[in-house]
């Protein structure tokens, strides 16, 4: 078995001109035939250009590696989609939702719901360091990143294909632990070069360029640059460790 990865949008901090906010699409089939979507990050801007790809209301699961808008905005228009749009009168089972502990107050927040309705539409599942969940044929492990707020890494893993997304952290060695046993790595890199970064937010090129050679990973795909930056000059020092990375784009679709 194997995935395929859509890039929805990639944009670092706040959506775009030309790609929303974190979000990207796996698709896997299993054993029978049955295609499964799992959606990882739905930053803000992200549930627009999501429905080219597929119905989003009617997805497998979500998962969200922290509360910032840029990372879980759409989780509420989501629920708008699925409360009022075309399939408001299916009975659609609940959306497996996983992220860290409070995510759903973070979701309420966002959302400006204070009666907590437009988590109706979601089974939240809470996850924390370590701890593994299962859908269809993907098997999801958890790893804590740091960043300021509750964030994860994940590893998703369908047969021998295995993908490690970083979501947002600095360089930690629970996220370089993860990027080991990875095939490719969906890699942020948020800050631009500099001296001195604040540290225990983003990783920047050079950063993460390292984390994939010293895990002894070829494929790489750097994102999450910030939408008011170029981001060649981060590719390129990314490429000084990692010389196969490429840049996320909106609408690429890569198969691993």
């Amino acid at each position: 078995m194997s995935m395929r990865l859509t890039i929805v949008g990639c944009a670092g901090s706040t959506a775009g001109p030309d790609s929303p906010a974190s979000c990207y699409l796996l698709e896997a089939e299993d054993d029978e035939g049955r295609r499964w979507r799992l959606v990882m990050d739905l930053g803000s801007g992200a549930i627009g250009p999501l429905q080219r790809y597929c119905d989003p209301a009617r997805v497998d699961g979500v998962l969200i590696s922290h509360g910032h808008p840029d990372h879980c905005a759409d989780l509420g228009a989501l629920s708008v989609l699925r409360r009022y749009g075309p399939a408001r009168d299916e009975s659609l089972p609940l959306i497996p939702l996983w992220g860290p502990p409070g995510l759903d107050r973070r979701v309420e927040e966002v959302a400006g719901d204070p009666d907590g309705s437009d988590m109706d539409v979601y089974d939240y599942r809470p996850l924390a360091h370590g701890d593994e969940a299962r859908i269809g044929p993907f098997v999801i492990e958890a790893a804590r990143a740091r960043h300021p707020v509750p964030a994860l890494a994940y590893l998703v893993t369908v047969g021998d294909s295995r993908l490690m997304f970083t979501g947002d952290t600095d360089r930690c060695d629970e996220v370089d632990a993860l990027a080991t046993r990875a095939s490719l790595i969906l890699g942020e890199a948020g800050w631009a070069h500099r001296e001195v970064n604040p540290e225990g937010v983003h990783m920047n090129g050079d950063q993460l360029g390292r984390m994939a050679a010293e895990a002894g990973v070829e494929a790489l795909i750097v994102t999450h640059i910030a939408s008011w930056m170029d981001p060649h000059p981060t590719l390129s020092a990314v490429r000084r460790h990692a010389p196969l990375a490429c840049l996320a784009k909106p609408g690429h679709v890569h198969g691993f």
